[in-house]
């Protein structure tokens, strides 16, 4: 598996997206470009695992440099992440 350097950035550009969208979503946490990449692509991780365990479709895939990247589970994903977080770090 080869990927060029346009499409990596690309990649990192659309996982920073999502990540920032389902960060919104969820009331965000703290964090910058670094850390809405992260909960990017541990949303692609976390949503389409949850789709496929509810026999969901990918109403919305991208392909870059070969590689597909569901971007609506990406941000379900990550937003459901940021849930968890915030329902673990709550203080008493």
């Amino acid at each position: 598996m080869t990927m060029s350097l346009t499409s990596l950035l690309i990649l990192l550009l659309i996982a920073a997206v999502c990540g920032a969208v389902g960060k919104a979503i969820a009331g965000g946490v703290r964090g910058g470009l670094i850390v809405s990449i992260a909960l990017g692509f541990i949303g692609a991780l976390l949503g389409p695992w949850v789709a496929r365990a509810l026999k969901l479709p990918e109403p919305f895939m991208v392909t870059i440099g070969g590689q597909p990247f569901p971007v609506l589970w990406s941000i379900i994903g990550a937003a459901v992440f940021v849930a968890i977080i915030h329902l673990f770090s709550r203080r008493w």
